[in-house]
């Protein structure tokens, strides 16, 4: 039975990135499927180099603000359908997902917004939150969902290195952990403790401190997949030493899904 590959990456800035060896590391890993958040770019910004790797179809959706936020698949398999939108105009603007339909699942790729800016940011993560939830649990009701991401949010006090100091901070409030609670009770799994259940497995980490070196991190990146998929999931891991970006790659591998 064939094990398909996805990795997800919060790359905060494609273009930097490709300056970074992007591209070389994508091809000598080789995943099947590519997930990016946080392109910080439209389309016609991009190089041929970055918009057409050899061997990937690729998807893009960019925010109507220029150098912000976007997403992007790179996949070896073609889908059956691409979507794009929530349909919510105020998230939709910020090109925020994209979800490729296969034969037998949906796989939504996410960037969630980021509520430390401001209360109004704060609502409308939440809000985001919310929408995605509900848009998750009526595509469901046709075939399993694999959804992955940028989350901004760490779960429970082992994902953060520090979580006595950042529990009044959003990336922390209990109101935003409770959505992941919510997200699990309804019936989704948070495949890297399926596999690991030990601290200090971080994926983001603040570059002004240079608190990776010190591995003072938060892990707010995740595959989350339907339990209708649970014995598919083979392996899910984080990849702490690929640099690049102030988050690290994560991945998920999962057998007999496209075959």
């Amino acid at each position: 039975m064939a094990t398909t590959t996805i990795f997800s990456w919060n790359v905060n800035g494609i273009r930097a990135s490709y300056k970074k060896g992007f591209n070389s590391w994508l091809e000598e890993i080789s995943p099947d499927i590519m997930c990016i958040q946080e392109t910080k770019a439209q389309e016609e910004q991009l190089s041929p180099e970055i918009l057409k790797i050899k061997g990937y179809r690729s998807y893009f959706t960019s925010p109507q603000k220029k150098g912000y936020s976007g997403v992007a698949i790179y996949s070896k398999f073609e889908p059956i359908s691409v979507e794009f939108s929530l349909g919510v105009e105020e998230f939709d603007n910020e090109g925020r997902m994209i979800t490729l339909e296969f034969n037998d699942f949906y796989l939504s790729n996410v960037y969630f917004p980021n509520g430390k800016s401001s209360k109004e940011r704060l609502k409308y993560k939440l809000d985001f939150y919310n929408s995605f939830l509900e848009y998750i649990t009526k595509i469901n009701f046709k075939k399993p969902v694999i959804f992955c991401g940028d989350v901004n949010t760490a779960h429970r006090e082992i994902d953060l290195a520090r979580p006595k100091q950042n529990e009044d901070k959003s990336g922390f409030l209990p109101v935003e952990r409770e959505w992941i609670d919510k997200i699990i009770e309804e019936g989704y799994i948070d495949t890297f403790r399926l596999f690991n259940s030990e601290p200090g497995n971080y994926t983001w980490w603040d570059l002004k401190t240079r608190a990776r070196d010190r591995n003072v991190g938060w892990r707010i990146d995740y595959f989350f997949v339907n339990s209708q998929l649970k014995d598919n999931i083979k392996n899910a891991y984080i990849m702490p030493e690929v640099n690049g970006s102030d988050h690290c790659p994560i991945g998920l591998d999962v057998q007999g899904l496209i075959k």
